[in-house]
């Protein structure tokens, strides 16, 4: 049995993670360490509904009883905070969606990997059933991948990552710049698209619809044919779940290496930058740390305000 140890249960996440863990009984939450916004009574109301041993008192003592952490604040800009004791134990450490908001925050993770650091994540839609069973075509079969059109909701960054990770789950690494394409606007409503030129040739495409929940859905065009899917929400976290357990047990996985994940949040900031800049074409080598980013206090805030008791029994 696979013992994680989660930092903060901020979302819904560690709910919907611990019950596909049930489904296959290879993996358990075992402690958690809390310095977010939940009570205390939803804090004990998670220990008692999924069989957690105890609460820790620091991370660090977290880390000594699990196998893997779990970072699952929704401030982003403590994330890493959260990882290193796991790191620094010589753990490796899932870091939910968003990895992180910034270039600063990005260059530290580049460099805790480099220097051995195993970072796991980020967004389940990467790994989602759908996209696992058009990779696993016959490539005589399937084609080879020309240009991907992504859409998601809700909003740019905390919602809209999932939809970048998916589209880098198909293509692979190699995204080269971002493009910034435009507003859609309707019933008081908007929607904004991007374009990712990769060294090779190849292309994607994103929209993301603010403040309306919207399905992720693909279309990968090949040199043989097109491909249209919904990735069925219901079942993300089942193959996000599944492909841990597989690396946690030494079996063969499809978990991305840390610097696809890197890419997927440079694609974010580059999109942002070139937003900023009336659509110019932002080289992912060329964003710099005064360039846009994304506020993890600020979004926690909101989410905090807004959420309504989740845990407690």
């Amino acid at each position: 049995m696979i013992r994680v140890g989660t930092v903060n249960i901020d979302t819904s996440h560690p709910m919907g993670f611990a019950d596909s863990m049930r489904k296959t009984g290879r993996m358990r939450y075992v402690g958690v360490y809390n310095d977010s916004f939940r009570s205390d009574a939803e804090v004990e109301g998670f220990i008692a509904r999924y069989g957690l041993e105890r609460r820790c008192g620091t991370i660090e003592e977290l880390a000594g009883m699990c196998d893997i952490g779990f970072i699952q604040g929704c401030d982003w800009d403590e994330h890493l905070r959260c990882a290193e004791p796991f790191l620094r134990a010589g753990k490796p450490v899932f870091i939910d969606k968003p990895l992180v908001g910034n270039l600063r925050d990005l260059k530290r993770a580049r460099e805790l990997a480099r220097q051995g650091a195993v970072i796991l994540g980020s967004s389940s839609a990467r790994y989602a059933f759908e996209i696992r069973a058009l990779l696993d075509m016959p490539a005589e079969e399937r084609g080879q991948i020309v240009t991907v059109y992504g859409t998601s909701g809700v909003d740019e960054f905390n919602y809209g990552i999932h939809i970048v990770e998916a589209i880098g789950g198909i293509m692979g690494p190699g995204a080269r710049s971002v493009r910034y394409m435009g507003r859609g606007e309707a019933g008081g409503k908007y929607t904004e698209s991007y374009f990712v030129r990769y060294e090779d040739g190849r292309s994607a495409v994103y929209t993301l619809f603010t403040g309306t929940w919207q399905p992720f859905a693909v279309t990968v065009m090949t040199t043989k044919t097109t491909f249209a899917m919904k990735l069925d929400s219901n079942r993300l976290y089942d193959a996000l779940i599944g492909e841990l357990c597989d690396y946690m047990e030494g079996r063969p996985n499809h978990l991305a290496c840390p610097d696809e994940l890197f890419e997927s949040v440079a694609i974010a900031l580059a999109a942002a930058d070139s937003r900023r800049r009336g659509g110019a074409e932002v080289e992912l080598t060329a964003l710099t740390e005064d360039g846009p980013s994304y506020d993890g206090p600020a979004f926690k805030k909101g989410y905090a305000a807004a959420s309504g008791k989740m845990y407690a029994l």
